[in-house]
């Protein structure tokens, strides 16, 4: 079976490299990214204590994937597990953590409307707390939106996020252009490649091509093909497998959407985007 370019460059914006599933096997999961031409991966963090792992792989790895970096968060689905003095332990890590060009925003936070058993009032207490600090600070944010997107919609219009990023996104047509409006880019991973998702690909289709940006969410949300595969688990390196069904969704060429995709998630995080620059400048100095 043939897979995506490999001499092209291309970037997972949602990956949990921190998941226990790949604590085993973590230095090959980062090789064989690299291998197949992933430059940069977001690691997005879950909980108060992944925070300081995340650093920790960051700069560890960092060195194999010149582009990987982390935000700071706590997801709605972790917030049984959250206190609410986490904010203030946020708030202290952001404060820190500027100085450290690897990491690029708030996330993964946001509201879960669909898995049951999640208070709806302490979701929105940790949702738009950390929505303050991300206002406060002036940083991007790596939503987590399922079936949420309009109350989320409607917390973003209160306040002034610089941008951002709706992970996995599922929604309506008018609610894609809402977030585009207000700055952000909207990510697409494996889910795109199961025939039935008919909705996700006509956003993929038919959305602006400067606003798509590519993840695998791994090790969740794995491609159609997998499920064919032994059950073998989802990870970095089949971002582009997964981008050139991704690219052929939309009808252009891999080289024109690794382009693209890699300049709208540049444009979403700019710290992404100097850390990238300070990175090629160093190494044309050397």
């Amino acid at each position: 079976m043939s897979e995506a370019k490999k001499d092209l460059a291309w970037i997972d914006t949602h990956c949990h490299l921190d998941a226990p599933e790949f604590k085993a096997s973590l230095p090959e999961i980062i090789a064989k990214a690299k291998q197949q031409g992933v430059e940069a991966i977001l690691l997005p963090t879950v909980q108060a204590s992944d925070w300081d792992q995340a650093k920790n792989l960051a700069s560890q790895y960092g060195k194999y994937i010149p582009g990987l970096v982390y935000t700071l968060g706590i997801h709605p689905l972790y917030i049984n597990q959250a206190q609410e003095s986490d904010i203030d332990h946020l708030k202290n890590q952001i404060e820190q953590s500027l100085q450290d060009p690897r990491f690029v925003g708030v996330g993964e936070i946001g509201l879960d409307y669909f898995v049951e058993g999640l208070d709806p009032q302490r979701q929105e207490y940790f949702f738009h707390a950390q929505l303050d600090l991300a206002e406060q600070f002036q940083l991007p944010v790596i939503m987590h939106v399922r079936r949420s997107q309009d109350a989320i919609l409607k917390a973003l219009r209160k306040r002034r996020i610089p941008s951002g990023i709706a992970h996995a996104f599922n929604g309506s047509h008018q609610q894609a252009e809402q977030f585009i409006e207000l700055g952000f880019k909207l990510g697409f991973g494996g889910a795109a490649t199961y025939d039935r998702a008919l909705q996700i690909r006509r956003l993929l289709h038919d959305l602006p091509l400067d606003c798509i940006v590519t993840e695998t969410d791994s090790p969740d949300i794995p491609p159609a093909w997998l499920k064919d595969e032994g059950g073998k688990l989802n990870e970095p390196a089949l971002l582009p497998r997964i981008a050139k069904q991704l690219a052929g969704i939309r009808g252009v060429s891999e080289e024109i959407f690794s382009s693209a995709v890699w300049q709208n998630a540049m444009q979403a995080l700019p710290r992404w985007s100097s850390l990238m620059t300070n990175t090629s400048n160093s190494q044309s100095a050397s």
